[in-house]
Protein backbone atom coordinates (compact mmCIF):
# COMPACT_ATOMS: atom_id res chain seq x y z
CA UNK A 1 0.00 0.00 0.00
CA UNK A 2 1.53 3.32 -0.96
CA UNK A 3 2.36 5.85 2.22
CA UNK A 4 -0.17 8.55 2.43
CA UNK A 5 1.17 11.91 1.11
CA UNK A 6 2.43 14.18 4.89
CA UNK A 7 0.63 17.47 4.81
CA UNK A 8 1.08 20.33 6.57
CA UNK A 9 -1.56 22.61 6.83
CA UNK A 10 -1.21 26.57 8.01
CA UNK A 11 -3.76 29.05 8.84
CA UNK A 12 -4.28 31.37 11.98
CA UNK A 13 -8.27 30.61 12.35
CA UNK A 14 -8.34 26.82 14.23
CA UNK A 15 -11.53 25.89 12.62
CA UNK A 16 -10.33 26.89 9.07
CA UNK A 17 -7.18 24.30 9.95
CA UNK A 18 -9.67 21.21 11.66
CA UNK A 19 -11.93 21.96 8.20
CA UNK A 20 -8.63 21.60 5.88
CA UNK A 21 -7.70 18.14 8.01
CA UNK A 22 -11.07 16.69 7.97
CA UNK A 23 -11.17 17.08 3.96
CA UNK A 24 -7.67 15.50 3.77
CA UNK A 25 -7.68 13.04 6.12
CA UNK A 26 -10.88 11.03 4.90
CA UNK A 27 -9.02 10.61 1.80
CA UNK A 28 -6.47 7.19 1.72
CA UNK A 29 -3.62 8.77 -0.37
CA UNK A 30 -3.43 12.27 2.11
CA UNK A 31 -3.04 12.84 5.37
CA UNK A 32 -2.23 15.90 7.82
CA UNK A 33 0.40 15.22 10.09
CA UNK A 34 1.17 18.97 11.24
CA UNK A 35 -0.14 22.21 11.66
CA UNK A 36 0.88 25.81 11.84
CA UNK A 37 -1.27 28.95 12.67
CA UNK A 38 1.39 31.80 11.17
CA UNK A 39 4.14 31.21 8.24
CA UNK A 40 6.53 31.68 10.49
CA UNK A 41 5.55 28.21 12.14
CA UNK A 42 4.72 26.80 8.65
CA UNK A 43 8.42 26.91 8.13
CA UNK A 44 9.37 26.01 11.24
CA UNK A 45 7.39 22.42 10.85
CA UNK A 46 8.54 22.35 7.62
CA UNK A 47 12.34 22.16 8.53
CA UNK A 48 11.11 19.66 11.52
CA UNK A 49 9.17 16.87 10.21
CA UNK A 50 9.02 15.04 6.91
CA UNK A 51 6.58 16.87 4.97
CA UNK A 52 5.42 16.76 1.20
CA UNK A 53 3.23 19.24 0.92
CA UNK A 54 2.53 23.17 2.61
CA UNK A 55 -0.69 25.17 2.13
CA UNK A 56 -0.63 28.38 3.24
CA UNK A 57 -3.08 30.84 3.70
CA UNK A 58 -2.14 34.18 2.36
CA UNK A 59 -2.74 36.46 4.86
CA UNK A 60 -1.29 35.33 8.52
CA UNK A 61 0.62 36.82 11.17
CA UNK A 62 3.87 36.78 11.26
CA UNK A 63 4.98 36.36 8.18
CA UNK A 64 2.25 35.35 5.06
CA UNK A 65 2.10 32.34 3.07
CA UNK A 66 3.48 33.79 0.37
CA UNK A 67 6.49 34.38 2.63
CA UNK A 68 6.48 31.51 3.69
CA UNK A 69 6.34 29.91 0.22
CA UNK A 70 9.60 31.73 -0.95
CA UNK A 71 11.36 31.00 1.78
CA UNK A 72 10.87 26.88 1.50
CA UNK A 73 11.50 27.31 -1.58
CA UNK A 74 14.69 28.06 -0.60
CA UNK A 75 15.26 25.72 2.01
CA UNK A 76 13.05 22.76 0.83
CA UNK A 77 13.16 22.83 -3.13
CA UNK A 78 11.13 19.65 -3.12
CA UNK A 79 8.60 20.80 -0.93
CA UNK A 80 5.27 21.61 -3.10
CA UNK A 81 3.33 24.52 -1.47
CA UNK A 82 -0.06 25.68 -2.70
CA UNK A 83 -2.04 28.81 -1.47
CA UNK A 84 -5.50 28.43 0.10
CA UNK A 85 -7.12 31.89 0.59
CA UNK A 86 -10.10 34.09 0.36
CA UNK A 87 -8.51 36.51 -1.69
CA UNK A 88 -10.17 36.54 -5.70
CA UNK A 89 -7.13 38.65 -6.84
CA UNK A 90 -4.91 38.98 -9.81
CA UNK A 91 -1.88 40.28 -8.66
CA UNK A 92 -1.73 37.47 -5.33
CA UNK A 93 -1.69 35.02 -8.14
CA UNK A 94 0.62 36.50 -10.09
CA UNK A 95 2.99 36.41 -6.66
CA UNK A 96 1.86 32.88 -5.93
CA UNK A 97 3.26 31.76 -9.11
CA UNK A 98 6.58 33.72 -8.50
CA UNK A 99 6.83 32.24 -4.84
CA UNK A 100 6.85 29.03 -6.85
CA UNK A 101 3.16 27.37 -5.16
CA UNK A 102 1.85 24.96 -7.63
CA UNK A 103 -1.70 26.20 -6.92
CA UNK A 104 -3.99 28.49 -5.86
CA UNK A 105 -7.67 27.17 -4.30
CA UNK A 106 -10.17 29.75 -2.71
CA UNK A 107 -11.32 28.83 0.46
CA UNK A 108 -15.01 29.61 -0.45
CA UNK A 109 -14.69 26.14 -2.30
CA UNK A 110 -11.90 24.19 -1.08
CA UNK A 111 -14.24 21.41 -0.12
CA UNK A 112 -14.76 21.14 -3.81
CA UNK A 113 -10.90 21.73 -5.06
CA UNK A 114 -9.07 21.16 -2.46
CA UNK A 115 -7.92 17.56 -2.68
CA UNK A 116 -7.89 17.66 -6.47
CA UNK A 117 -5.25 20.75 -5.85
CA UNK A 118 -3.23 18.27 -3.61
CA UNK A 119 -2.75 15.68 -5.88
CA UNK A 120 -1.91 17.82 -8.56
CA UNK A 121 0.58 19.65 -6.62
CA UNK A 122 2.09 16.13 -5.19
CA UNK A 123 2.30 14.86 -9.11
CA UNK A 124 3.77 18.47 -9.92
CA UNK A 125 1.43 19.69 -11.82
CA UNK A 126 0.01 23.43 -11.49
CA UNK A 127 -3.80 23.85 -10.32
CA UNK A 128 -5.89 26.87 -10.20
CA UNK A 129 -9.41 26.87 -9.24
CA UNK A 130 -11.32 26.84 -12.43
CA UNK A 131 -13.37 30.24 -12.48
CA UNK A 132 -9.84 31.80 -12.99
CA UNK A 133 -8.54 29.88 -15.12
CA UNK A 134 -9.40 31.30 -18.57
CA UNK A 135 -8.81 34.97 -17.43
CA UNK A 136 -5.47 34.31 -15.22
CA UNK A 137 -3.69 32.25 -17.69
CA UNK A 138 -4.84 34.36 -20.50
CA UNK A 139 -3.32 37.12 -18.91
CA UNK A 140 -0.02 35.90 -18.04
CA UNK A 141 0.24 34.85 -21.70
CA UNK A 142 0.05 37.61 -23.06
CA UNK A 143 2.20 39.49 -21.23
CA UNK A 144 4.65 37.06 -21.50
CA UNK A 145 3.74 37.22 -25.27
CA UNK A 146 4.35 41.11 -25.83
CA UNK A 147 7.12 40.95 -23.19
CA UNK A 148 5.59 43.16 -20.54
CA UNK A 149 6.58 42.71 -17.25
CA UNK A 150 4.50 40.77 -14.86
CA UNK A 151 2.78 42.55 -11.74
CA UNK A 152 6.22 43.71 -9.78
CA UNK A 153 6.34 43.93 -6.15
CA UNK A 154 7.43 47.74 -5.42
CA UNK A 155 9.37 46.58 -1.98
CA UNK A 156 11.77 43.86 -1.41
CA UNK A 157 11.32 40.92 0.34
CA UNK A 158 13.24 42.27 3.96
CA UNK A 159 10.83 45.44 3.22
CA UNK A 160 7.62 43.59 2.91
CA UNK A 161 8.29 41.30 6.41
CA UNK A 162 9.34 44.52 8.45
CA UNK A 163 6.11 46.06 7.03
CA UNK A 164 3.65 43.23 8.12
CA UNK A 165 5.42 43.49 11.59
CA UNK A 166 5.27 47.44 11.97
CA UNK A 167 1.74 46.58 10.17
CA UNK A 168 0.60 44.16 13.31
CA UNK A 169 2.30 46.56 15.47
CA UNK A 170 5.65 45.81 16.79
CA UNK A 171 8.19 48.08 18.13
CA UNK A 172 11.66 48.33 16.18
CA UNK A 173 13.23 46.42 19.36
CA UNK A 174 10.78 43.56 18.72
CA UNK A 175 10.90 43.50 14.56
CA UNK A 176 14.89 43.29 15.05
CA UNK A 177 14.62 40.39 17.85
CA UNK A 178 12.21 38.56 15.40
CA UNK A 179 14.35 39.23 12.33
CA UNK A 180 17.86 38.83 14.48
CA UNK A 181 18.92 42.21 12.88
CA UNK A 182 19.63 45.65 14.80
CA UNK A 183 17.15 47.90 15.67
CA UNK A 184 18.89 50.46 13.66
CA UNK A 185 18.80 48.63 10.12
CA UNK A 186 14.63 48.16 10.91
CA UNK A 187 14.25 51.88 11.16
CA UNK A 188 16.56 52.00 8.18
CA UNK A 189 13.93 49.84 6.40
CA UNK A 190 11.28 51.84 7.92
CA UNK A 191 12.40 55.00 6.55
CA UNK A 192 12.89 53.30 2.99
CA UNK A 193 9.00 52.36 3.38
CA UNK A 194 7.95 55.19 4.16
CA UNK A 195 10.16 56.90 1.08
CA UNK A 196 9.72 54.19 -2.00
CA UNK A 197 5.20 54.18 -0.88
CA UNK A 198 4.96 57.64 -0.29
CA UNK A 199 3.34 57.34 3.01
CA UNK A 200 3.67 59.11 6.18
CA UNK A 201 3.65 57.47 9.20
CA UNK A 202 2.90 54.41 11.22
CA UNK A 203 -1.19 54.23 10.25
CA UNK A 204 -0.38 54.78 6.88
CA UNK A 205 1.83 52.06 6.48
CA UNK A 206 -1.05 50.06 8.31
CA UNK A 207 -3.46 51.13 5.81
CA UNK A 208 -1.35 50.13 3.05
CA UNK A 209 -0.41 46.81 4.67
CA UNK A 210 -4.23 45.62 4.74
CA UNK A 211 -4.47 47.04 1.08
CA UNK A 212 -2.17 45.19 -0.23
CA UNK A 213 -3.16 41.73 2.10
CA UNK A 214 0.13 41.32 4.48
CA UNK A 215 -2.66 41.81 7.21
CA UNK A 216 -6.61 41.76 7.54
CA UNK A 217 -8.24 44.53 8.45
Amino acid sequence: MTTPARILPADDHALVRHGVRLILDAEPDLTVVAEASDGAEAIAQARGNDIDLAILDIAMPRRTGLQAARELARLRPGLRTLMLTMYDNEQYFFEALKSGASGYVLKSVADRDLVEACRAALRDEPFIYPGAETTLIRTYLDRARTGEQLPARPITEREEEILKLVAEGHTSKEIALLLVISAKTVERHRTNLLQKLGLRDRLELTRYAIRVGLIEP
